[in-house]
């Protein structure tokens, strides 16, 4: 293979995140809908009854299904299968950005506005409850964080002899701050807090 073969290969790729394909793919949407006058944000209630993350706070979204054309799909799927809309009960949705977590998932996130005579009914299959917080609440009550630290452990029968120092290497521990927003009577805190925070600071940037 020849520089001009590699050149033309990478001319012709979509730079990605390395690793990707084998990382579990999630859409979520940021869903806002104008009550009183004012922009709020929609949250629901994770049903008791789900398998992972009973009871916590989250944005509607689900896993990235093979029969989607692609996350953004996804997520105004799963807003319609969570919170009983139909597509055209959903607007402009945009692409926010792409959270890459150290659990081994990428979690594509947009925005969208629900129309304000949408028919909203919940799946209780899935969702025990929604509530919605006035955008003004974030943009003027900073979230409280407490760090956590993730770190490496290689499991039994790892070739410590092919590696420099061996059993003595040093791994490297990752810290991040875990943030929490406290809303009536509601702990919003997680990829969901994560996701939040980064999308008021770029609300205030702009």
């Amino acid at each position: 293979m020849d520089q001009q073969v590699i050149m033309k290969k990478m001319a012709s790729r979509q730079p990605s995140i390395i690793g990707e394909e084998s990382m579990r793919k999630y859409a979520i949407l940021l869903p806002f809908i104008k009550k009183d006058g004012e922009l709020h944000l929609l949250f629901e209630v994770r049903a008791q009854s789900m398998r992972r993350q009973p009871g916590e706070v989250c944005f509607p979204g689900g896993r990235v299904d093979a029969s989607d054309k692609g996350p953004l799909e996804a997520a105004v799927r799963e807003a319609e299968e969570e919170l009983g809309v139909v597509n055209r009960d959903i607007e402009n949705v945009s692409s926010f950005g792409t959270l890459v977590s150290p659990f081994g998932m990428t979690i594509y996130s947009y925005i969208g506005f629900i129309k304000h005579d949408a028919a909203v009914k919940i799946n209780p299959a899935e969702v025990d409850e929604i509530f919605t917080v006035p955008l003004s609440y974030f943009l003027t009550n900073a979230p409280s964080f407490h760090p956590i630290s993730v770190e490496v452990k290689p499991e039994e029968g790892f070739p410590y002899d092919l590696i420099a120092n061996g059993r003595e290497y040093k791994w490297q521990a990752r810290q991040y701050n875990e943030y929490f927003y406290h809303v009536e009577g509601h702990v919003i805190w997680g990829l969901t807090a994560r996701v939040l925070k980064e999308f008021i600071e770029v609300l205030k940037k702009e």
